[in-house]
């Protein structure tokens, strides 16, 4: 299973999201600290899920980061996050 396939995974398990799109930015680090050839890296996670109804922006981290803890401790280097409630205007 790939980086990204495991966080899908781990993801849609814990929060049950109305959407949720990740994509592999790691291409855009090549030669920065982190990266590594073949990618899955530094990722940017696009979620919706009604978990974080009434959660701040740093719980609704809290809440992601706790779910791929173990990611984050190893293939991860970079995570970027957009989690929001159901109806939320996003950016």
């Amino acid at each position: 299973m790939t980086v990204a396939q495991t966080i899908e995974a781990k993801l849609r398990q814990g929060l049950a999201p109305e959407s949720l799109t990740i994509i592999d930015e790691s291409h855009r680090h090549v030669g920065h600290a982190g990266h590594r050839p073949g990618g899955e890296s530094h990722f940017r996670v696009e979620i919706v899920s009604a978990q974080f109804t009434g959660k701040s922006r740093v719980e609704r981290q809290r809440i992601i980061h706790a779910l791929l803890a173990e990611e984050l401790t190893g293939p991860i280097h970079a995570l970027s996050l957009s989690a929001h409630a159901p109806g939320e205007t996003l950016p």
